[in-house]
């Protein structure tokens, strides 16, 4: 091949590389930008790393994988609320496809605050419309709509429980967050159910690590009997904590959810946190899709689930009645 051929195949090769790039290029350009899940939290990434997972894994089930056709970028408040509306612009800002605000009403009400346009999907353990995150279950309105498992309305079921498993005790304290208005009514609720029990319930308060040391250390002190442990995120993200304290102590507790009975608590009534937040990502790939927050009906807990650890139960040699076991959904050997 001649020298002028040979810069001619060149120059031709050279040409329809540059042209594959260019056409490569815009085929790139034209591929719709993998959508971004800005995931909000009120408390911290360690506590909380397994109901992510069980969100992963209702995004999971619609064909949304992380990393493959869906960013997540996420932002934890670390119990500090007064962090949250900082965090949330940061999502508005960039902006993100979808705000998840969980842990807690404390992250719905400030993304919606912050934005009217964003998408957001709440997780919350109580009446959404309560907080005016919702104008209806059925059809939410504006750009807000989420799951809710309403566990904070269930104390004084709880109560009764706790009550047909030491039928003898007469004092009872109730462990909340004073920082959390989702359980400002709770005290009322459950004294009402206490008077009709023949029950004199105790409030202790608890927001922070050191608060709940010094609350058993009040329950040891004066003698009180079993515990309730109220529905709160900040709570439940201490579930080691308190389980194990109330095992060192010898305290009767109920809880919330699934969750606190499997890390060693006597008794829960409630939802599993894990099964909430599976479906909080099934909800928000509907959002995805395009479905709009407004007419897209809040998911609602149709079960609630009485769990009982025999294991727990047995180390504080506390005999469970078989009337207790019969309603038992799940019973931890």
């Amino acid at each position: 091949m001649s020298d002028m051929r040979r810069r001619e195949f060149t120059a031709l090769v050279g040409g329809a590389g540059l042209l594959l790039a260019a056409k490569v290029r815009r085929a790139r350009a034209q591929q719709p930008a993998m959508p971004v899940i800005g995931f909000l939290n009120g408390q911290s990434s360690r506590t909380w790393a397994p109901m992510v997972a069980a969100f992963r894994r209702g995004l999971s089930e619609a064909g949304y994988i992380e990393g493959h056709n869906i960013i997540i970028e996420y932002r934890w408040a670390e119990g500090q609320p007064d962090r949250l509306p900082t965090l949330v612009a940061e999502f508005v800002q960039r902006p993100v496809s979808v705000i998840v605000a969980t842990g807690g009403n404390n992250p719905a009400i400030a993304a919606k605050a912050a934005t009217s346009t964003i998408p957001i999907v709440f997780t919350s353990n109580d009446d959404p419309r309560k907080y005016g995150l919702v104008a209806s279950l059925n059809r939410p309105g504006g750009n807000v709509t989420g799951v809710s498992w309403f566990s904070a309305e269930l104390g004084p079921k709880r109560l009764a429980l706790l009550h047909d498993l030491v039928p003898n005790v007469t004092t009872v304290a109730l462990l909340l967050n004073p920082n959390n208005a989702e359980t400002a009514r709770q005290p009322a609720e459950l004294q009402e159910a206490a008077r009709a029990l023949g029950l004199q319930i105790i409030v202790l308060h608890a927001s922070s690590i050191g608060d709940i040391d010094d609350a058993f250390a009040t329950i040891v002190q004066n003698h009180i009997g079993a515990l309730v442990v109220a529905a709160d995120s900040f709570l439940a993200s201490r579930r080691e904590q308190i389980t194990t304290l109330a095992a060192r102590h010898a305290v009767p507790a109920v809880y919330v959810n699934r969750e606190m009975a499997g890390a060693g608590g006597l008794m829960s009534y409630g939802n599993s946190l894990a099964d909430g937040y599976r479906r909080a990502g099934i909800h928000t790939t509907r959002v995805l899709k395009g479905e709009k927050p407004a007419d897209l009906s809040v998911d609602q807990a149709t079960k609630f689930e009485l769990v009982v650890n025999l294991k727990t139960a047995k180390a504080l040699r506390l005999p469970i009645p078989d009337k207790l076991l019969a309603l038992a959904d799940e019973v931890i050997e």
